[in-house]
């Protein structure tokens, strides 16, 4: 598997401040699994990718939060994942159960960003996120950050910086204890 793509929107997620150090991750589904970046790898720096088959079997050294991937191809048919840690997500998942942007183009294509519960790596979270993932194509996972699923990784870290921009539109009108309007 050519990691060339997970490289570019590894760059580009760490170019918008998405996320820091080496925490997030990345997959895109086969025909038979999905290979995901490796646990404890830089997004701009995947390296070799793990293989997680269908029958919920991960390659030694897989992301920590592979069962949330694993749940999320079962029950929808995206192509690609994207979790990350932007700041105002992760502080606006304090605030909200739910995300309703105010901005144009957060309203015409992720009009409700669902904020679910789960620790991470667990299966609980795999659950609800999954679930979150049926009706809208991104989902936070309060404290923790952003899952975004698309047609590939473009479409999903476009997501996952749109939910970004939502978050930091309320924080600046006045959401989260931001600036009043």
């Amino acid at each position: 598997m050519q990691n060339n793509e997970f490289e570019k929107i590894g760059k580009r997620l760490l170019q918008e401040r998405l996320l820091g150090g080496n925490f997030g991750n990345m997959s895109i589904r086969s025909e038979t699994g999905f290979y995901i970046t490796k646990s404890g790898s830089f997004m701009d720096e995947p390296g070799d990718l793990k293989y997680v088959s269908m029958d919920k079997i991960p390659e030694e050294g897989a992301s920590s939060e592979w069962r949330v991937h694993f749940d999320i191809y079962n029950k929808t048919n995206k192509k690609a994942i994207i979790h990350a840690h932007p700041v105002f997500s992760v502080a606006a998942s304090f605030c909200y159960h739910e995300i309703i942007p105010e901005d144009s183009e957060g309203k015409m294509l992720c009009p409700v960003i669902p904020v679910v519960t789960g620790e991470p790596g667990t299966d609980d979270l795999a659950w609800n996120i999954s679930e979150a993932l049926k009706k809208s194509s991104v989902a936070i996972a309060k404290g923790h950050g952003t899952f975004a699923a698309g047609k590939d990784l473009t479409e999903a870290y476009l997501l996952t910086s749109i939910a970004e921009y939502c978050c930091k539109i309320i924080y600046l009108r006045g959401g989260l204890g931001g600036l009043s309007p």
